[in-house]
This record gives structure tokens, C-alpha cells and sequence, in this order.
């Protein structure tokens, strides 16, 4: 009889696409940029200029010259923190809720609410 592995366990994911964070750890650290995707099964996003890697690309038909590309490496959710567009800061977040029942996400550091990307 085997056993399963368990389940990860899912965090709640705080950061869209559109946002706007700074790296905080390795080797990209205090660098910011525009989170191009959420990869939510592997807890990780892909910034916009930020860590960048070289993938060596044979021909194909869509890239008949193949090469050296340069593209976006995913980076884990524990390295990135959302900036709070009135200061400029970067700061950990807290959701809010209102009386409408919304959800509103907070800047812990100033209390500023950060609104939603588009």
C-alpha cells in the first residue's frame, strides 16, 4: 500500500498582476517591478525586469535563427513585497473589510490602502 504525500498547503496569495513590488532577498534584492504573472501552484511571481536568465533556444519555426534569449525567472512570494504607491516604500499587507463587503488590501507600514491593478 503506498502512501500519499500531503497536500501543500496553499497560502493566500496577496499580490495581482499589475502590482507593483520590490525584491527583498537574493540576488535581485531592492530591485522593483511590474508582477507579469502569478504562478499560484509554486507560490512564486514572474517581475518585469527582474531576475533575469539566459535560455539557450534551438531553431524552430517561430524562431528560425534560435540563440541566446533573455527572459524573467520566477521569484518566491517570501522575496517580494508589495509597494504602497503613496510612499514609495515597500510594506506587508493586511486585507481590510468593508462595510459594503468588499475587500481592501492595507499598507501595514503607513495604514494607506493599496488599490487593486487593472
Amino acid at each position: 500500500m503506498k502512501h500519499k504525500k500531503p497536500a501543500a498547503r496553499q497560502r493566500k496569495i496577496k499580490i495581482t498582476r499589475g502590482d507593483r513590488v520590490r525584491v527583498i532577498r537574493g540576488n535581485s534584492r531592492d530591485q522593483e517591478g511590474t508582477v507579469l504573472r502569478v504562478l499560484a501552484d509554486s507560490s512564486s511571481v514572474i517581475v518585469e525586469g527582474v531576475n533575469m536568465r539566459k535560455k539557450h533556444m534551438r531553431p524552430s519555426q517561430s524562431n528560425p535563427d534560435g540563440g541566446i534569449i533573455t527572459l524573467e525567472a520566477p521569484i518566491h512570494l517570501s522575496n517580494v513585497m508589495l509597494v504602497d504607491p503613496t510612499s514609495g516604500e515597500a510594506s506587508r499587507v493586511r486585507t481590510r473589510l468593508e462595510e459594503d463587503g468588499t475587500k481592501e488590501r492595507i499598507a501595514v507600514k503607513s495604514g494607506n490602502p493599496i488599490p487593486r491593478a487593472v
